[in-house]
């Protein structure tokens, strides 16, 4: 037995909701808001951080230890993440500790783990 393979064979537009959506779709900053947002989670190294965020506010050298990276490349995705304002730094005396800048982004990264967990 073979897949079946669902295709839609009708050449009826539904004009209504062509109209909403067509004109500057692709153009559409929200859309390319969007796509530079999950863009920035599809880095292994970068979700690694924000897994040891989740629970901690932790300096480089934690994330670094933990990652078994080099902190000169924890702090380069520290920045790209911060860039986006996926997080936040605090200076406390010499170090600095990273944390998530707030909780829309938190929530968004724990229902992703949480929805790979089902």
């Amino acid at each position: 037995m073979g897949k079946s393979i669902i295709k839609c064979d009708c050449n009826v537009l539904h004009e209504d909701v062509v109209k909403i959506y067509k004109k500057g779709f692709s153009q559409n900053k929200l859309l390319i808001d969007l796509s530079k947002f999950f863009h920035l989670l599809s880095d292994n190294t970068r979700i690694g951080i924000l897994s040891i965020l989740d629970d901690n506010e932790v300096c480089v050298s934690d994330i670094a230890s933990i990652l078994d990276m080099t902190k000169s490349a924890i702090s380069h995705q520290l920045k790209i993440l911060k860039d986006a304002h996926f997080i936040s730094c605090q200076k406390k005396g010499k170090e600095i500790f990273y944390t998530f800048s707030n909780e829309y982004v938190k929530k968004i990264f724990e229902l992703a783990v949480e929805n790979l967990q089902i």
